[in-house]
């Protein structure tokens, strides 16, 4: 039963930035910008937080300016995919290409010979009762809080997406925007605010690597999460339920592959490592033709125009 929980305890904390990620590249693409940036954002808001807890030594501090910098983040991709209309896709990895540089001369500069050291984060916290039901309690309810902001991220996007005005102004502007700028909304404006939002919430999965998983910054530690997260929204129809369960899916075949390396330590483990991604190539294969993306997504609006 121990060897369940701590394979599910470990399902779970796999998730958690991939999720983070999936739901921002939901909203921003059901605004119908795709954003490709999402790796960078992960790695932007790590390297944030790893920067704000170093200098405050306080995860808040460390939250906070991880949260700045995916932010800024998404104020680069939205001046320059939004504003002057640069083709999204070139934008998106040319950020992930700048923020891998940057975080990773910017880590030895700032933290120096303290890179290593361990930052301050988050502890876990057990919700009394709930905590104490066997198997679900111990992997769902003694969590850090970050995790719980998890749980409540998944059904509010829904719930933003789907049952309020601005849930529908943001679709609508992705499947429609010339409908959406005849009723008075600004199609820039709206898709900025998204990308921006989008960007930080995948930088909050790169606060949780930071602040509750591994409580130190190495270059390049989103390791293709940002690109497991945008398979995740394609293969969960940019709707957040079934994205939230298509990143469990990315995050089970990932625990797997770790099991997989510990019970066959004579197996080079690059082979092992292939699992994740491969599960996220024949998942979109099998399921990805069966998908139909917002209408207007990687196209610019122009007032007057499409």
């Amino acid at each position: 039963m121990s060897a369940w929980v701590d394979f599910f305890s470990t399902v779970l904390r796999l998730s958690i930035p991939i999720v983070f990620a999936a739901l921002g590249g939901v909203l921003s693409e059901r605004a119908g910008v795709f954003n490709v940036s999402l790796e960078g954002c992960i790695l932007g808001g790590a390297f944030g937080a790893a920067t704000g807890a170093y200098l405050t030594g306080t995860p808040v501090g460390g939250l906070l300016v991880g949260l700045l910098a995916a932010a800024a983040i998404g104020c680069i991709l939205a001046g320059l995919a939004v504003s002057l209309g640069i083709n999204q896709l070139v934008t998106g990895i040319a950020i992930n290409i700048l923020v891998l540089g940057l975080t990773s001369y910017l880590a030895r500069l700032i933290l120096g010979a303290d890179a290593t050291s361990t930052l301050p984060g988050f502890s876990p916290m057990a919700i009394p009762v709930l905590s104490s039901i066997p198997v679900i309690g111990p992997v769902l309810f003694n969590q850090d809080p970050l995790a719980y902001l998890m749980y409540l991220a998944v059904p509010l996007s829904f719930w933003f997406l789907y049952r309020t005005p601005w849930g529908l102004i943001v679709r609508a502007i992705g499947d429609y925007p010339i409908a959406a700028d005849t009723v008075g909304v600004s199609v820039p404006a709206v898709r900025a605010l998204c990308v921006i939002a989008s960007c930080m919430l995948g930088g909050l999965g790169g606060c949780y690597l930071v602040l509750c998983q591994v409580f130190v910054f190495t270059e390049n530690m989103s390791a293709g999460k940002g690109w497991i997260a945008l398979a995740a929204v394609i293969l969960g129809r940019w709707n957040p339920a079934l994205v939230f369960a298509a990143c469990i899916f990315f995050a089970f075949s990932e625990a797997l592959q770790l099991r997989l390396q510990f019970n066959n330590p004579d197996v080079p483990y690059q082979l092992f490592s292939m699992v994740p991604f491969l599960a996220s190539f024949v998942a979109l294969v099998v399921f990805a033709g069966r998908v139909r993306p917002p209408g207007a997504i990687g196209i610019k609006y122009v007032r007057g125009g499409k």
